[in-house]
């Protein structure tokens, strides 16, 4: 039925400086601008500025300004860490390259952290979005691994809300290769 995600959309404070940032920081096409004066589904009398980024292989990220709403926060009752917009590099070397061009231009960046399937860095765009890079370092197998385990571990999370332990050697002190023997 569904053929691919067409865009994901996320409101920003200052479409020029959130377009700016995607495509300076993050080499991003500046694909198009669509502004309204009134919202076209619900024909409220809203302006908006919607603008689309190419975020590669056909992912289009979009921003929505929005002049006339009360200023925007984020969900108080979320962490912020768990909010985030996560794109794909290349490998390591382009995940160190963007760490350094991003804090050449006085961005603070975490990371990398090692997540045993890929490694990542983490900073927050203009708006407050946190965005993650990360690189893919699994190694033979360790993704089929996960794909087999899912279902049970999604019952057992269900049930007792606990991290289940069908994959500690993401984390834990015997690595892939020792388990997968």
């Amino acid at each position: 039925m569904l053929k691919r995600i067409h865009h994901v959309a996320y409101r920003c404070k200052d479409a020029k400086e959130t377009v700016n940032f995607y495509r300076d920081m993050l080499d991003m096409d500046f694909q198009l601008a669509i502004a309204e004066n009134e919202v076209p589904s619900t024909k409220a009398p809203d302006p908006y500025m919607h603008v689309f980024l190419d975020a590669g292989m056909g992912n289009v990220l979009a921003f929505f300004e929005l002049p006339n709403s009360p200023e925007m926060g984020r969900d108080g009752n979320t962490p912020e860490w768990v909010q985030h917009i996560a794109f794909e590099v290349e490998d390591m070397d382009t995940l160190l390259k963007a760490k350094a061009k991003l804090e050449a231009n006085g961005i603070d960046v975490l990371g990398p952290t090692d997540h045993t399937i890929f490694k990542s860095i983490y900073f927050f765009d203009p708006n407050g979005h946190r965005i993650e890079l990360a690189a893919n370092t699994a190694k033979p197998g360790m993704m089929e691994e996960l794909k087999r385990v899912s279902e049970d571990m999604l019952e057992e999370w269900s049930r007792t809300k606990q991290a289940p332990r069908h994959a500690d050697w993401m984390h834990g002190d015997k690595s892939f290769e020792e388990v997968s023997k």
